[in-house]
């Protein structure tokens, strides 16, 4: 049996499954999507967002990258971030990453030539280790530098997050959504919190959206 038809025959079981549990499981699922999470996760493999919290399907809209990062110019990203606050009405909004990850590491390294898309994306991350370059050099370890990286690095994410206008005019409007940052450990399946920002959190001016009456 090849690889791909072994998930081909696990999706039947799985789906008969939930059948004889649930007959109308299907159905409903069907219905529609009303999540309270809009959940910003590493692509890695060993980190699948429902599964790692225990949730259904149905319970929250899912968006992985490598290293999990919101960055300004990335319209996918943009694009699941408006449909889940504007559209899905998401009460939260987690960024998730977690330690030893790869893209950290690949960024805390140097460039490699074949991999010329892979470079750009992780500029974001070498910008954020050079502002906080005296701390991770300082530490005693490669593997606790690159675990400091990921936590510095989900508390940027959430920070970018407060920055865009469709989570400021959310706050403005609806009180919504709440940012957390969070890590997972790989080594224990452990979920860390590191920063959570409210509606009412503050923002740096030079950051702020205001009306063109305010300029």
């Amino acid at each position: 049996m090849k690889p791909f038809e072994k998930l081909l025959l696990e999706n039947k079981a799985w789906a008969e499954e939930l059948k004889v549990k649930q007959p109308d499981y299907f159905e409903r699922l069907a219905q529609e999507q009303t999540p309270e999470f809009l959940w910003i996760g590493c692509a890695d493999s060993r980190v699948p967002a429902e599964i790692i919290v225990n949730a259904a399907p149905g319970e929250i809209f899912v968006h992985r990258n490598i290293a999990n990062q919101v960055i300004a110019t990335d319209f996918n990203n943009l694009s699941v971030i408006q449909y889940a606050v504007d559209v899905l009405k998401v009460k939260h909004i987690i960024v998730c990453g977690h330690y030893n990850c790869g893209g950290i590491r690949a960024a805390l390294s140097r460039q490699n030539a074949d991999l010329v898309i892979v470079n750009k994306w992780l500029l974001h991350i070498k910008d954020i280790y050079r502002l906080h370059q005296s701390q991770i050099e300082n530490l005693p370890t490669r593997e606790k530098q690159i675990d400091r990286m990921v936590e510095l690095n989900v508390i940027e994410q959430v920070r970018r997050l407060s920055h865009t206008s469709i989570v400021q005019q959310a706050w403005k409007r609806d009180q919504r959504p709440v940012l957390h940052g969070w890590v997972y450990a790989l080594n224990d399946g452990i979920i860390k919190e590191l920063i959570t920002l409210p509606p009412d959190s503050e923002i740096d001016s030079i950051y702020q959206y205001v009306e063109s009456s305010e300029h």
